[in-house]
C-alpha cells in the first residue's frame, strides 16, 4: 500500500536537493526579472496611439449603377445578365444591348446567365 507521507516526505527531500542553498535566490531573481518584463509590456500597450475616424473623401460625380437598363446582352450571344455580372464586364460596349427588364429580354429571344446569381 501506498504511504501518503512518506511520499510527501520523499518531494520535500528532492525539493531541497534541488534547489539548495542558491536555487531560493535564483527563484526570487526570475520571479522579479518576469514581473519587470510584464510591467514595461503594460507600458508598451498604454503607449499605442489613439485610433481617429475623420471623414471619408466624396467622389465628385455619382456614376449610375446601368448605363442604358436593367438588362444587358450582347447582340450576337443568346444569354442576358446584370450589368454587374462578370459576364457582361466581356460585352463590348459597340455590342451591348439593353433592356427595361428581364420580361423584355426574354421577348427578344434571350436567355438569363447561369453564372449571374439573381436571374430568373
Amino acid at each position: 500500500m501506498v504511504n501518503i507521507p512518506e511520499i510527501g516526505q520523499k518531494i520535500k527531500n528532492l525539493a531541497e536537493d534541488l534547489v539548495g542553498e542558491w536555487g531560493l535566490f535564483i527563484i526570487v531573481f526570475l520571479l522579479a526579472l518576469s514581473a519587470f518584463g510584464l510591467g514595461r509590456l503594460s507600458v508598451l500597450e498604454d503607449a499605442k496611439p489613439l485610433v481617429s475616424i475623420g471623414q471619408a473623401a466624396t467622389t465628385p460625380t455619382p456614376r449610375s449603377m446601368t448605363q442604358g437598363g436593367l438588362i444587358v446582352a450582347a447582340r450576337s450571344g443568346s444569354v442576358y445578365y446584370y450589368p454587374w455580372c462578370t459576364g457582361a464586364a466581356k460585352i463590348a460596349p459597340a455590342n451591348q444591348v439593353w433592356f427595361t427588364s428581364e420580361a423584355a429580354a426574354r421577348a427578344a429571344g434571350y436567355a438569363p446567365a447561369k453564372a449571374c446569381k439573381g436571374l430568373q
